[in-house]
């Protein structure tokens, strides 16, 4: 989740907020990749969440990142992030480490960024005692073992969600994704891009399908993660099925959020709690906690932070769906979503794929992959085959996209292990559900130690 957000001045009219969003709107020459990835941090010899405090810790981590020119982000007296070069490391609730990638040209300097982010991690989680692993969901720790980290828009965010959903606790502390920022021309490339990805990201899903335990034990699902996200707050996440009607458009998106409550108001350091108002009535004075306060375009970025579909836009489009994953498997997800959206022919291919969905085929997709992944049945075939068919759409679109690296190749080899799994038929959650009934005994303490990505 996000740091405050800076966003120019006062907000003057409605227009303003659209103008906002269209201006994200860029030629193909500066279009970029942004990749984000969260990861659980965890103690080497308890297995254990970390703390903020102590050693290990998440503050001992931060501070211990630091070497390497990265500045910190202060909450108070607390460091609650860092950033470097249009890159940034935040926290989210429960300590999990996320890397907001910088704005990159190709997959290749993506992929080398997230690599630097390991070996970076790596040094200084060595020198504090601490494990990295990714997963979509935290395999072993009830809820009250997982350390809340000082961030006062958490605090908000935690009284607020058992209001609104069954699942926000879960979503927050113990769930990690990885998801790929894109950007769009126009208006209408936005609507395009949109309606494919947000169609396309329950296939997403279940390729990325990667959190099958919880508390220990399986859970039933192969992506406990995308069931969590199931019931969290239905108010400002899902499917959004007005994206496909016909006046889905910058203005559309910018009532859809109006209307998204708030979580709070940030001014001078701190987080004014006005959960469950609307922007629009914070427009308009209408909150007794802020009616003073000039609504400013930083506020409007804030909100757009807050807002959980499957697919978020912002000035850039947002792939959420996957769950985190296996180091090797994080380029794969912007290198998919590359090859389809930032190709011509690739976005025809894949709108013509998903063209006729109607609403509720969509949505029996989105509920059915958690549990079945590859096996949810859709029309006549199943998610699997339509897995195959978007690998097929996307590796077309980075062979024409031809980006090479310094040795020649293409970012279509990103795309390797994702095509392997498919192959293969079964996902990387399956694979971890055969080795905790088999080689593990069912004892799931030794996923801390196999998977550690360190």
């Amino acid at each position: 989740m996000s740091i405050p957000q800076s966003a120019g001045g006062p907000i003057e009219s409605r227009d303003d907020l659209v103008r906002y969003l269209a201006e994200g709107s860029k030629p193909r020459s500066e279009w970029r990749i942004g990749t984000e990835h969260e990861k659980f941090v965890y103690c080497l010899k308890t297995h254990n969440p970390l703390r903020y405090e102590g050693r290990p810790g998440i503050k001992a981590l931060l501070e211990g990142m630091q070497q390497f020119g990265w500045a910190p982000i202060l909450e108070g007296e607390n460091i609650i992030g860092l950033t470097q070069d249009g890159a940034a490391i935040s926290l989210e609730p429960g300590g999990q480490f996320e890397l907001s990638g910088a704005p990159l040209k190709t997959v290749h300097e993506t992929c080398a960024e997230v690599n630097l982010h390991q070996q970076q991690v790596r040094q200084v989680a060595a020198e504090i005692g601490a494990g990295v692993i990714g997963l979509g969901y935290a395999p072993t720790w009830p809820l009250n073992q997982v350390f809340p980290m000082p961030k006062g828009r958490y605090e908000i965010m935690k009284r607020y969600m058992p209001k609104v959903g069954g699942y926000g606790e879960e979503m927050m502390f113990r769930t990690c994704t990885v998801q790929v920022n894109l950007d769009f021309s126009s208006e209408a490339d936005m609507i395009k891009k949109f309606r494919v990805s947000l169609a396309l990201q329950p296939v997403a899903t279940a390729l990325f399908a990667n959190s099958p335990f919880r508390e220990g034990k399986h859970s039933g699902f192969l992506s406990y993660r995308a069931q969590v996200w199931t019931d969290v707050d239905n108010d400002r996440s899902g499917m959004v099925p007005w994206v496909f009607d016909s006046g889905m458009g910058f203005e559309r998106y910018v009532d859809y959020v109006l209307d998204v409550p708030m979580y709070f108001v940030y001014r001078d350091g701190k987080y004014i709690d006005v959960a469950g108002k609307s922007f629009r009535d914070f427009l308009a004075h209408k909150i007794p906690e802020v009616a003073n306060i000039d609504p400013q375009m930083s506020d409007w970025a804030d909100h757009l932070t807050t807002i959980f579909p499957e697919v978020r836009l912002k000035k850039f489009l947002e792939m959420r769906g996957a769950d985190g994953g296996a180091w090797r498997r994080i380029c794969g997800l912007p290198a998919m979503w590359v090859g389809i959206l930032y190709d011509d022919v690739a976005l025809d291919a894949a709108w013509d794929m998903v063209k006729d969905w109607t609403t509720e085929e969509r949505q029996a997709m989105r509920d059915g992959v958690g549990r079945q992944a590859f096996k949810t049945p859709f029309r006549s075939t199943t998610v699997w085959e339509l897995a195959q068919r978007m690998l097929e759409i996307s590796a077309e679109g980075l062979k024409r996209r031809a980006a090479h690296d310094a040795i020649g190749m293409t970012e279509e080899g990103f795309l390797v292990p994702l095509r392997e799994m498919v192959n293969r038929g079964y996902t990387r959650a399956e694979e971890l559900l055969q080795l905790y009934r088999t080689d593990w005994g069912k004892d799931l303490d030794q996923i801390f130690t196999e998977y550690n990505f360190l």
